[in-house]
């Protein structure tokens, strides 16, 4: 493999920058090239990330500079992109949700297999450091037995920026849950309820709340707005919380904020841009020695049944079991 990866996107959205930015921050990669769907964002953002346009994605996964490919185009075709990727033999870096659903996320792992390939998940939350260390507190019983598990995320999102997502189900919940898996285990039932409160597509909610039970017998809570800021002293604008019989662990993004607007907020949240440069980091570190993701394609299996299963029990009001 060559001392410096050559890294290529798929897909010049809003994240593209983030994961630009970890990848110049990253001594062992450097980004080759990006191909966007839109021309004009795509030759905007090679000439921002000071690397070339493809024409093509065919192109791009083609080219002998490209090591791997980063796929972070909307979810729908994301299958369709990694599989071409390991057509080509490049390892994939897939951005959340991995895919529409849980079959095609299966697909993906069974391609990446047959291929001899790395697929990652881009679970980025869990790589920041906080998060890790609550994990390791964890695992040794530090914290007892664990007994609740919170994730709660509330950032208002105003009327532009949140019609170019979709509901927060999607958008958030999978970091929600992706997260509370890596603290407190799989999930086993569901409960959940949606609002649209504040949002200007009454099909796409804004606020949603679920109620997991795990495996191991703890609760977790999870919840996701993009109907309104909290602006208490302690705001929960994302919280990890989970509390254990012998202690307790918490990260939230509030601990590192800057003045100034971040891409989807209206303030930077230091945390967000430093958990990608971690993750990259992890990916590429896994290219070069091998080891697992912190979260897996098993588990991407697993977030997005989940995610199913809160959808379904959102439309027929009872609990679902996963």
């Amino acid at each position: 493999m060559a001392e410096t990866l050559g890294i290529g996107f798929l897909g010049a959205g809003d994240v593209s920058v983030l994961h630009a930015e970890a990848v110049a921050r990253c001594s062992g990669a450097r980004l080759v090239g990006v191909w966007n769907r839109t021309e004009a964002r795509g030759r905007t953002r090679a000439s921002e990330f000071g690397c070339r346009w493809f024409e093509t994605p065919e192109a791009l996964v083609a080219d002998p500079e490209v090591d791997a490919v980063f796929v972070l185009t909307n979810l729908e075709t994301h299958l369709q992109y990694a599989k071409a990727a390991f057509a080509a033999g490049k390892p994939v870096l897939c951005e959340k949700p991995v895919a529409a659903n849980a079959d095609e996320v299966r697909e993906m792992k069974r391609c990446a297999e047959e291929a001899g390939l790395l697929c990652m998940p881009g679970h980025n939350m869990i790589y920041e450091q906080s998060v890790e260390r609550a994990r390791h507190l964890i695992q040794r019983g530090d914290l007892g037995r664990v007994v609740s598990v919170y994730v709660l995320y509330n950032i208002y999102h105003g009327d532009e920026r949140a019609a170019a997502y979709p509901g927060v189900v999607r958008q958030i919940m999978t970091h929600n849950l992706y997260s509370m898996m890596y603290l407190g285990g799989r999930p086993r039932r569901v409960s959940a309820f949606k609002a649209v409160l504040n949002h200007p597509d009454p099909e796409k909610e804004d606020l949603v709340l679920a109620l997991v039970e795990l495996e191991s017998g703890a609760i977790a809570h999870l919840s996701a707005s993009f109907a309104a800021d909290d602006l208490s002293a302690d705001p929960w604008a994302f919280l990890v919380k989970v509390i254990g019989t012998a202690g307790t662990a918490r990260y939230t993004y509030q601990d590192w904020v800057e003045v100034k607007k971040g891409i989807a907020h209206s303030r930077t949240y230091t945390a967000y841009q430093g958990s990608i440069i971690n993750e990259v980091a992890h990916f590429v570190s896994l290219l070069r020695h091998g080891g697992e993701p912190l979260s897996t394609m098993d588990d991407a299996i697993t977030c997005q049944q989940a995610i199913e299963a809160i959808e379904a029990s959102i439309a027929t009001g009872r609990s679902v079991a996963l």
